[in-house]
């Protein structure tokens, strides 16, 4: 069994891993890196290969894979789970909206990509020749798997991004996967530790309370898919008194996990936390909520885009308000200079922020002691390959691997193949 690192080497984005034994062709996610100017994995034909694998609906992991349906008459399948599915088709489709750039592909190549759609399920397999794939439960996003891969008396595990604490709306990662002889971890918190999520949930509960009891109004920008709800879950959990408000894209999201109570920790809580919450979908609502004390959750979570920026603009006027940043914000985005710089700069204007701003840890990533944890249950002598990291998280952990465990570990360069 060979890899071939198409993208997530030694980075955060562009995830993409083809797989190859006895010439049958799996690629394993193949998303994009979003900047001013988006990055992609290194380009594979579609002819080349037989199947793509989506682990979940970021974009990260799945906003390059219609480009591998240009052609109408394709006979390659598209792997996931249908609430990865549904929700791919949403954030690709913005992302087709809103790009001022270059992609490699157009709308009607993404129908073609759900045209040729096969949904899997937790724990079911599906043969492609010889070769065998079975999803299991990833704790990350609502629909996302890890990946078992076996063919040719060889088994080669990808967790894609993963998380064994769960949240308050999914169930912790599965890794109940047998002995296997590859395994391909992301990296992304390898060398860091995260506030434990309950400090953190009773943290931001405390926070909104003290902004809305001053009279003031608290906005929490958030990524659309599953922390806005998980924000809204946390919230209904602490027996929250006062109003809260969700707009955006977020609502598109609500009505597709409603869609798959199955996915969830707990469907009734879910379903309670979301109806309790105002739908805001017009501005003349926009415009009154900013101006009434309570909750406000809406994209996007860096503030680069979507209703957030009004928000923000308004909300930054008062000194009683409050902003909780309970997304990653990456370097250069309007997220990362509000909360390093207490300012956030839109069409040339940049507005100083008098609202109290704080961050919050609400990662859907497991931290160091974590990414630990799951190498102490691997079964068998496998090797690793160490992604989804920056440069140091990547490297170090693979070193960090050989010392503890005796593995063969390395962070794979892009272009490099390991054979197993």
């Amino acid at each position: 069994m060979k890899v071939t690192t198409l993208g997530a080497a030694k980075e955060v984005g562009r995830s993409a891993f083809l797989i190859n034994s006895n010439n049958t062709n799996i690629l394993l996610d193949y998303g994009v890196l979003l900047k001013k100017e988006p990055l992609f994995p290194i380009q594979v034909k579609s002819k080349d290969i037989d199947a793509v694998v989506i682990t979940h609906a970021h974009l990260d992991h799945s906003g390059c894979a219609p480009s591998l349906f240009l052609e109408p008459d394709s006979n390659l399948e598209a792997l996931a789970t249908m609430p990865t599915f549904e929700l791919s088709e949403l954030l690709i489709q913005d992302m087709i909206k809103i790009s001022g750039f270059y992609l490699p592909f157009q709308y009607h190549d993404l129908v073609n990509m759900l045209n040729h759609a096969r949904h899997l399920d937790y724990k079911s397999s599906h043969t492609i020749r010889d070769t065998s794939i079975t999803f299991h439960e990833s704790g990350h996003v609502i629909g996302g798997a890890t990946v078992l891969v076996e063919s040719d008396g060889k088994k080669l595990f990808y967790t894609g991004d993963m998380n064994t604490r769960g949240s308050k709306v999914l169930r912790p990662a599965d890794l109940d996967v047998g002995e296997i002889d590859m395994l391909i971890i992301e990296s992304t918190y390898s060398q860091a530790e995260q506030v434990p999520r309950e400090q953190s949930e009773r943290e931001l509960v405390k926070f909104a309370k003290e902004v809305v009891e001053r009279n003031g109004i608290f906005f929490i920008p958030a990524f659309s898919v599953e922390r806005a709800q998980e924000i809204a879950c946390v919230l209904k959990t602490y027996n929250f008194p006062y109003k809260i408000a969700m707009d955006g894209m977020a609502l598109k999201t609500n009505d597709i996990m409603l869609r798959y109570p199955k996915y969830l920790r707990d469907p009734q809580m879910f379903k309670s936390s979301i109806e309790d919450v105002e739908r805001i979908t017009s501005w003349q609502r926009r415009k009154r909520v900013v101006k009434e004390p309570g909750v406000i959750i809406s994209p996007a979570g860096m503030l680069v885009g979507g209703t957030a920026v009004f928000y923000v603009e308004e909300i930054c006027k008062s000194q009683y308000n409050g902003i909780a940043l309970v997304s990653y914000q990456g370097e250069g985005t309007p997220g990362r200079s509000l909360l390093d710089k207490r300012q956030v700069t839109y069409n040339g204007r940049t507005i100083k922020c008098l609202a109290e701003v704080n961050r919050f840890d609400f990662s859907g990533h497991n931290s160091r002691t974590e990414l630990f944890e799951i190498l102490d249950k691997v079964k068998g002598d496998p090797q690793v390959m160490t992604v989804h990291g920056d440069n140091l998280s990547c490297t170090k952990f693979a070193e960090e691997i050989v010392e503890k465990y005796g593995y063969k570990a390395h962070a794979p360069d892009a272009g490099e193949i390991t054979t197993v």
